[in-house]
């Protein structure tokens, strides 16, 4: 590798790149006398630890040691030579100082490392891991103008903790403190760990905050740790509350009045104090039930803030309601700011005041977007949307949102006939912060639950094809049990599908399929739907999950009710039209483990079925299982996959619609890593298909069977991310390495990769754009 950076850095040299470079030794740019820190070693040199402690605290002390050296990409330090080779800019901007200051890192010396620094954060770090004999040596290897720092650590034998006491006395916050005592994390036989002391701190106050005590903090305990009592490495540790403790953090607090000021101006405070009396005849005009809600505009209606306030008159303060009531407060998405104090009232009866000073958000927005699009089945196109919302629709932090959109997708390459799409329509939401039905719903969690109400209208063209209307509606409510787990309950959603033109050329090229023909059909599907979503991604842990199911009933209890049978021709309608009755559920399940800071290994697992009956024979276009494309097995075209081992190639020549099914199976796996900064690569395997319920004539092979093994596609490639902050540019290389299609037997295509022939890179070598990582 070294010779490959050697003969590209002579290259730069002979292109004018570079001036003056005959290597890319970074040692050549040093001045007399300096040396390149290359960075530190640290020897554990023990016999009485085990291999797992001496490795764990080798890793730690090096994590501590300062300075970090250069960073390196294969053996190499790039960001250093960038830095040497850039002259110094003139001015603090400019291509010159990007490249050196940004691209470029400043050399780590030798003279810039404190070695006795490191060598007291060595002793003392093992000293706080419970190593109380530990002692540091250093010494400082030189080479060709490089150094390297290497540290000899004794530690000695590991104390573990021999007794732990609570140090008793008649105070109510000894008494307390006494009753957490039975959850401690201080265990006889643990090593003495500062950093499980403080936990231990941190977790007693937890406790006492719980309890009434908002005043107290962590420093108000001492651990002492007695070495001397007990032999063979042993120490007793004494929990206690320091002398000094102000006698404010002992008490135990209630609440006496909760005011909201909803709509906060730093003009409300003045010298520190409130330009309205807070005394209760002032207040007097502004309460409502047990709180003061301070709105002499009336923007907000006072009864959301009953709902969202856990903190009534006479309450034992307790943080769990506090941040409940905060976050509940943010959840209802019409404030920027929230702000809390609590004010001493009464320090003889122990009461302080609760003040929330809520700022708003800007009430009314209009944002306009032009978004732009590509798709692995040669589609292209672009969007606009005007949005306009109101956060406060009927003073009660109802969100209602109005939406228009148009959009153009047009066909580059692929099959000639396969026509443009014009896309048009309106959507409108009114979001309201609390569950609206017949009878009473109770939330604790810190998420406000919502009832939404959703109406939609979309006018869909295919050139020379058809032309369809569609309208939708639904009513049903969004809450969360915490952050991990959220419910979507959709009590009715209705789809209408009205076809407004049908040309002579689609009905000619649909006369043999009835697939096609179900695409402009008149369609009415409604019932309930309910999707489960359990997360914890944004916890920080190696392993994390994510899994979200979904239940849609279409026309369950009206075929129930009107004995509706397409198979006995007892086929009915409603409103002249023929609805919808199936059964569908979906599973996605996703697993991503990280192996280091830069790399991680991220899966996904796809199962579901739609099953129709009674008065349909077929699920409907758009509530089926589609595969292929950017999201899903990347080495295939959008909706071009399946069903089964259906092959495409047989369709009519020169027209293309999507391939669509009832059941889907589907299996991811991408290996993820970070190069620099925002560049990101990735290596993945895609594999699955989807399959028909029932026999169709028109796509043999379609229908699901105990074959569906040998009907697996699998297709692998690589990938680009390049990672901006405000958004992900994926670029994933596709190619597919089983063909379900194919003959049977023959359907592995290992034998056909030829990445020299033209033809079969243009059919095989799927290039996927787009916005985000695929799951």
């Amino acid at each position: 590798m070294s010779n490959i950076f050697h003969t590209y850095c002579k290259y730069l040299f002979a292109s004018g790149l570079a001036s003056a470079v005959i290597s890319c030794s970074n040692t050549r740019f040093l001045k007399e006398g300096q040396m390149l820190y290359t960075g530190a070693e640290v020897k554990i040199e023990n016999d009485t630890i085990s291999k797992k402690e001496r490795k764990d605290l080798q890793s730690a002390l090096e994590a501590n040691l300062t300075p970090k050296p250069n960073s390196t990409f294969l053996g190499m330090r790039p960001k250093l030579y960038f830095y040497n080779i850039t002259k110094e800019p003139k001015k603090d901007k400019g291509f010159n100082y990007w490249l050196k200051y940004k691209i470029g890192e400043k050399p780590v010396l030798l003279g810039d490392v404190d070695r006795e620094f490191n060598k007291d954060i060595i002793e003392n770090y093992s000293e706080n891991k419970g190593y109380f004999n530990a002692r540091a040596t250093y010494d400082t290897v030189l080479k060709n103008k490089k150094a390297q720092v290497i540290y000899t650590v004794r530690p000695g034998s590991r104390y573990l903790i021999d007794g732990v006491k609570f140090q008793k006395d008649s105070t109510l916050v000894n008494q307390e403190i006494q009753s957490l005592t039975k959850r401690t994390l201080l265990k006889n036989g643990k090593p003495f760990d500062l950093d499980v002391i403080k936990a231990e701190r941190e977790r007693i106050d937890n406790g006492l905050k719980e309890r009434g005590f908002y005043y107290f903090h962590p420093d108000n305990i001492i651990v002492q740790a007695d070495s001397t009592v007990s032999k063979n490495h042993k120490v007793e540790l004494n929990v206690k509350l320091k002398d000094n403790t102000p006698d404010l953090a002992t008490q135990q607090f209630s609440i006496d009045k909760v005011v909201v000021f909803p709509n906060y101006n730093i003009q409300d405070v003045k010298d520190g104090k409130y330009t309205i009396p807070m005394d209760k005849d002032s207040l007097s005009k502004y309460a409502f039930d047990d709180i003061y809600v301070i709105d002499p505009q009336h923007k907000f209606k006072p009864k959301i803030f009953d709902r969202a306030l856990y903190f009534k008159k006479g309450d034992l303060y307790n943080r769990s309601n506090h941040n409940l009531t905060l976050n509940r407060l943010i959840s209802l998405g019409v404030f920027k700011f929230v702000k809390n104090e609590f004010i001493v009232s009464d320090s003889l009866s122990h009461t302080f005041d609760a003040y929330y000073l809520l700022t708003p958000r800007q009430i009314q927005s209009l944002r306009l977007e032009a978004l732009g699009r590509t798709n692995s089945a040669n589609y292209a196109g672009s969007e606009l949307n005007l949005n306009w919302t109101h956060r406060n629709f009927f003073r009660g932090a109802e969100q209602f949102k109005a939406a228009i959109y148009g959009a153009f997708d047009f066909q580059m390459g692929g099959p000639e006939n396969a026509k443009n799409l014009f896309r048009a329509g309106a959507n409108t939401q009114l979001s309201i912060p609390r569950i609206v039905a017949p009878f009473r719903f109770h939330s604790s969690s810190a998420f406000v639950p919502r009832t939404n109400i959703n109406l939609g209208f979309e006018f869909q063209n295919r050139t020379q094809y058809y032309t369809l209307n569609t309208f939708t509606a639904s009513f049903g409510y969004l809450w969360k049990e915490n952050v991990r787990k959220e419910h979507d309950l959709k009590i009715f959603d209705v789809t209408l599908v009205s076809p407004a033109k049908v040309t002579a050329l689609y009905d000619s090229i649909s006369a043999k399929s009835q697939a096609m023909q179900r695409v402009v059909q008149k369609q009415l599907i409604f019932g309930p739907t309910y999707s489960y979503t359990y997360t914890n991604t944004m916890q920080s842990r190696p392993t994390t999950i994510y899994y979200k199911g979904t239940l849609d009933l279409a026309g369950n209890i009206t075929g129930l009710v009107t004995g509706a049978n397409v198979k006995k021709d007892k086929e009915k309608t409603l409103f002249g039209i023929p609805f919808s009755q199936y059964a569908k559920i979906e599973n996605d399940f996703r697993l991503y483990h990280k192996f280091t800071e830069k790399t991680s290994l991220a899966t996904r697992f796809i199962a579901g079925i739609a099953y129709p009956y009674g008065n349909s024979q077929n699920v409907p276009f758009s509530k089926q299982f589609f595969s292929g494309g950017s999201n899903s097995i990347r080495a295939f075209r959008a909706r071009t996959l399946g069903p089964g081992s259906f092959d495409p190639r047989t369709i009519q020549s020169g027209y293309y619609f999507d391939q669509s099914g009832d059941i889907k199976l589907e299996l991811n796996a991408e290996y993820r890593a970070n190069l620099y900064k925002f560049l990101n690569v990735a290596a993945f395997v895609d594999a699955g298909n989807i399959w028909l319920v029932n026999e169709d004539k028109e796509r043999p092979g379609a229908k699901f069977s105990k074959e569906f093994l040998n009907e697996i596609a699998v297709g692998a490639g690589v990938g680009l991310r390049l990672d901006f902050s405000i958004l992900i540019l994926r670029l994933d290389l596709a190619m597919p390495l089983r063909v379900p299609y194919y003959e049977k037997g023959d359907r592995w295509a290992f034998n056909r990769i030829n990445f020299g022939d033209p033809s079969w890179r243009k059919d095989n070598l799927i290039l996927n754009i787009a916005i985000g990582y695929p799951f």
